[in-house]
């Protein structure tokens, strides 16, 4: 039986990107569906490290806390003149401009498991044993944002509960986060370019029992029996991420990998040669293991039409061992899910869409060199006496620091583009346009109670527009802070263009005002009402009543306290642009780049 549906947006595929963006569109109320193949979510295994960017991004922060665990400490182990390995380095593993410094490890299903529990807040979840069949586009209504002009057929497999239903959904958007293999890629006639290494590696979760002194420490192990990388995990657990050689997993036959001739057993036999002179004892109990070859490949397009999307790795795949695969993922959804909001709510014009191309598909690419540089460092030979030629220590350091920070996600940057201005970088010189928002601990006015402005930066799809304020208690200052507001309240300012009949300024753009460090008391009711929509959107650059956090921002920014700037922060925590009071019109043209006014 053939039945129809419809829906703003079908996501095909629940791993963390799909279920990234859903849990997004759902909270802002956009109608979404999820389907995967799979039998059942993910229960272990897969991927593990999440990067600083990521636990300060999404809302979900104190549950990851809770449940993975911290890496401070990366060592490094290089061959001994002795023979076997033993320890040259030691550095700290975090990321000084990150609000959560360090990495976090938990299995992939643990992390779906917190993305499906948010979706089912919602009275949502996946329909699993599903897949597409065929995907079809009514092309003479591509421009009709609340048009559904997208068809897709679904079939129902026979471990689904309706086994053998067939149905049609008629989508405005979707969304193909289904893979390395990507069946709407592939549907989509779009290309995976970039090479297949000949490197070959194995992943295996145990709990280990052994004598290595930093098995609870990210490790990189070079020894001349192969490289191995040491992630701890939760529950006493450790993944070894174990280079093999071609005799392991090559069936001569055909030249392809073979997993079939890899065992966990064997794995770890492979892995007890790099340990050596320390033991690592057979294991009892493994959790999970795979073998695969690293491709660094980018799809030639991230879209179609800008109604189907690609994300995760149905558009990028690379190397496990930097901790970016999942990271990146969820990064691409969350760049693309405000976007699809805007348009969606008819906020925003159709082009917004196509900065999702624009941004993300640069990322990847810069991704993949960076990949490229990484995985080919660690796979190679380490430099003994005997072997001149190998990668010594100082140079897989050296590339250690230098990638550091694009890694943590702290560090990307897009693109001046109509989505990024920089036409007045100098009113900020320290606050990079193009980059998040970095942390930065504020006091509250009313109560003197400190916070980080992240937690006035969630991921709500409104743009956050930062007020600094300079000393409002001075006078002149305050009159610049009146003058601006008066500008801002006119029919014609970017707070108001695209606000329709009774709709509030709130329900499109979230107001904080950070006022500098006075003399006594902030005179906080003595602020314009447009510039305090709540008690709590007052913040003051000053340190806690400790004295032991918070302050110095304006310096930290490079912000005049005798200048009104304003910092446009973009849904996805990106600044979006910034400018002085003076040319606050340039804030009214960003807007009108891609904003439109309700009808």
């Amino acid at each position: 039986m053939t039945t129809g549906s419809f829906v703003d947006v079908l996501i095909i595929g629940a791993g963390p990107a799909g279920l990234m963006c859903a849990t997004a569109l759902a909270s802002a109320g956009i109608g979404v569906r999820v389907i995967d193949k799979r039998v059942t979510r993910l229960l272990t295994g897969q991927a593990d490290g999440i990067q600083p960017r990521t636990t300060e991004s999404y809302g979900l922060g104190d549950r990851l806390l809770r449940e993975a665990v911290q890496l401070h400490m990366a060592a490094f182990y290089n061959p001994s003149e002795q023979g076997g390995i033993e320890c040259t380095d030691m550095k700290p593993d975090i990321t000084p401009n990150a609000r959560f410094p360090y990495k976090l490890a938990l299995n992939q299903g643990a992390i779906e498991a917190i993305f499906l529990d948010s979706l089912n807040s919602n009275g949502l979840g996946v329909d699993y044993s599903v897949i597409p069949t065929s995907i079809t586009f009514d092309e003479s209504k591509l421009s009709d944002t609340i048009a559904h002009v997208v068809k897709v057929t679904l079939q129902h497999l026979e471990t689904s509960s309706s086994p053998g239903r067939t149905e049609t959904v008629n989508a405005k958007f979707v969304l193909g986060a289904d893979g390395a293999h990507s069946w709407v890629r592939k549907a989509l006639g779009i290309t995976m370019d970039g090479d297949q290494t000949e490197h070959i590696w194995g992943a295996v979760d145990l709990v280990p029992d052994t004598d290595f002194p930093d098995i609870r420490n990210r490790t990189a192990i070079h020894s001349v029996n192969g490289s191995i990388m040491i992630i701890p995990r939760e529950n006493d657990m450790v993944r070894l991420y174990i280079q093999l050689s071609d005799r392991d997993v090559i069936d001569p036959a055909s030249g392809r990998v073979d997993k079939s001739r890899m065992t966990p057993e064997k794995l770890i036999a492979v892995a007890q040669k790099s340990f050596l002179p320390y033991i690592l004892k057979d294991a009892q109990d493994v959790d999970w293991w795979t073998v695969y070859v690293i491709g660094q490949r980018v799809a030639s397009k991230f879209s179609a039409h800008e109604r189907v999307f690609i994300a995760g790795d149905a558009c990028h795949t690379h190397s496990p061992k930097a901790g970016q695969g999942m990271n990146a993922s969820i990064n691409d959804t969350h760049n693309l899910a405000w976007k699809l909001v805007h348009v969606l709510r008819g906020w925003a014009d159709f082009s917004l869409l196509k900065s999702y191309e624009f941004e993300r598909q640069k990322y990847a690419q810069d991704l993949i060199d960076f990949d490229k540089t990484h995985a080919g460092l660690f796979s190679a030979k380490p430099k003994t006496k005997s072997f001149e030629d190998g990668v010594s220590h100082e140079e897989n350091f050296k590339a250690f620091q230098t990638f550091a920070e694009f890694a943590s996600g702290v560090g990307i940057q897009y693109e001046e583009s109509t989505w990024i201005n920089a036409k007045h970088q100098s009113s900020a010189p320290n606050l990079t346009i193009g980059q998040r928002m970095p942390p930065q601990i504020l006091i509250r006015t009313c109560d003197y109670r400190p916070y980080d402005i992240h937690e006035y930066l969630v991921a709500d799809a409104r743009f956050k527009i930062l007020v600094f304020a300079g000393d409002v208690n001075d006078e002149m200052q305050l009159a610049k802070v009146y003058a601006l507001a008066e500008e801002l309240e006119k029919p014609t300012s970017f707070l108001r263009k695209y606000l329709k009949d009774a709709q509030s300024i709130e329900s499109k753009f979230s107001i904080v005002t950070i006022v500098a460090k006075t003399k006594g008391p902030v005179k906080m009711l003595g602020i314009p009402v447009l510039f305090r929509p709540h008690w709590s959107k007052v913040l003051t650059d000053d340190t806690d009543v400790t004295q032991a956090t918070g302050g110095h921002a304006y310096e930290r920014f490079g912000i005049a306290q005798d200048e009104v700037t304003l910092v446009v922060v973009r849904p996805d925590g990106f600044v979006g642009t910034i400018a002085l009071a003076s040319h606050y019109d340039d804030l009214n043209k960003y807007f009108a780049g891609f904003m439109r006014v309700l009808v």
